[in-house]
């Protein structure tokens, strides 16, 4: 209990991650807890461990950690790669710096191709790298695919193509934690050999299950591989998980969430889904341009469709800004990390979110500038607005 006064409706929560969770997950997940060893929970298992794989667009294996994102990037790189290795990363954000960071601490040795965070991954960066690379040291390129940092996707297609042009033999990793479900993603098409992702942004469930997809080139490549493991073993887990069970108490609640989940995708399509995030992305993106201010994302090839990174005007700092706007208007907006702390703001326009939302959370952006004397130029809603009507395709036809 606190003094504090009730505040009515619904907390706007705008954060690229943890995103809110749908009404149909949290009543899935209320459901009684199930013996894991029995036939019943068997179903779910299977159910869930198939189900997933539409996700990735994948034929093979996706194993289901109770753990966050972090967890299964440890486990992309412990099962595949062997201490002292050398493993090629691009720095596009934060979280390219933690993904190097984790490496060297396991005995890796990363390459890390510097960026402005400004971009995702640059493909001909990686090919010149690899090309170079004669004796084939590098055993691993590990790329972001949605640095939600920065608001940068990068082209996985691109890099994979690189990568053969190349004809290196080296594993493809990605993260797409802020990715699934919300960017393209073809696990199978591309060439990806690890691609790991989390529970809490575009699978609109609460965090504590993390994802890795697995190709037969990483499955063959485990078997060799002399970093230790336990709990992230892939061995355990895919022995388990081809009877629909797990080697260790699951996350059962969330079990239930993610079948839910991925039925509610595959309901509204899942390029229906990809196309829904691009258009609020756009949305939001010409309402900062409305506004005269700049997104750190600089180059519109590499637009996310997942959050917005938007730099504050020199003078004003982001963090006080977004206070302003919690206290006022009840809506969180994600903090800018590392190098653009207190120098950006995050607008998350992912998972189970729609125009009204959207509006509303631009809405609250333009009135907080207003208050927090942020220089700005009026109208970056109505330009939202105007997108978001234009655009209304199947609105338009059901009115006609």
């Amino acid at each position: 209990m606190t003094n504090e006064p009730r505040r009515p409706g619904r907390h706007f929560l705008q954060i690229p991650g943890p995103t809110p969770v749908p009404e149909r997950i949290l009543a899935s997940m209320s459901r009684q807890i199930l013996d894991h060893r029995g036939l019943e929970f068997q179903q779910l298992g299977r159910r869930v461990l198939s189900g997933i794989k539409t996700i990735f667009k994948t034929q093979g294996h996706v194993i289901i950690y109770p753990s966050s994102g972090t967890g299964a990037w440890e486990a992309g790189l412990t099962n595949t790669l062997s201490p002292g290795d050398k493993v090629l990363m691009c720095e596009t954000g934060q979280f390219a710096v933690l993904w190097a960071a984790m490496a060297t601490k396991l005995g890796l040795k990363p390459d890390v191709i510097p960026t402005d965070w400004r971009i995702g991954a640059d493909a001909n960066l990686i090919e010149r790298k690899l090309r170079a690379d004669k004796s084939h040291e590098i055993k691993a390129v590990c790329v972001v695919h949605n640095e939600t940092s920065t608001g940068c996707l990068t082209r996985l297609d691109e890099i994979r193509k690189a990568m053969d042009a190349a004809h290196h033999p080296a594993l493809l990793m990605t993260d797409t934690i802020s990715g699934l479900a919300c960017a393209d993603l073809r696990h199978d098409e591309w060439g990806i050999d690890v691609t790991v992702a989390g529970s809490q942004k575009g699978m609109m469930l609460p965090p504590g299950l993390s994802f890795t997809a697995i190709s037969a080139k990483a499955l063959e490549a485990s078997k060799t591989a002399g970093l230790r493991r336990s709990y992230f073993s892939w061995d355990d887990m895919l022995a388990n998980n081809s009877n629909g069970f797990f080697p260790y108490t699951p996350a059962t609640g969330l079990l239930y969430g993610l079948a839910e989940s991925i039925d509610m995708i595959n309901e509204e399509g899942l390029e229906n889904v990809f196309a829904r995030h691009e258009r609020l992305a756009e949305a939001t993106r010409r309402a900062v341009k409305a506004w005269g201010l700049d997104t750190q994302c600089r180059d519109g090839k590499y637009y996310s469709p997942a959050v917005t990174t938007v730099l504050m005007p020199e003078g004003h700092n982001a963090d006080a800004f977004r206070k302003i706007v919690l206290d006022n208007f009840n809506m969180s907006l994600g903090t800018g990390l590392n190098r653009i702390a207190g120098k950006a703001f995050r607008i998350g326009h992912l998972g189970d979110t729609n125009e009204l939302t959207i509006l509303g959370a631009l809405t609250g952006v333009e009135m907080g500038f207003e208050l927090a004397g942020v220089p700005h130029k009026k109208g970056g809603v109505a330009a939202a607005m105007s997108y978001i009507a234009e655009t209304a395709g199947p609105a338009k036809a059901a009115a006609a």
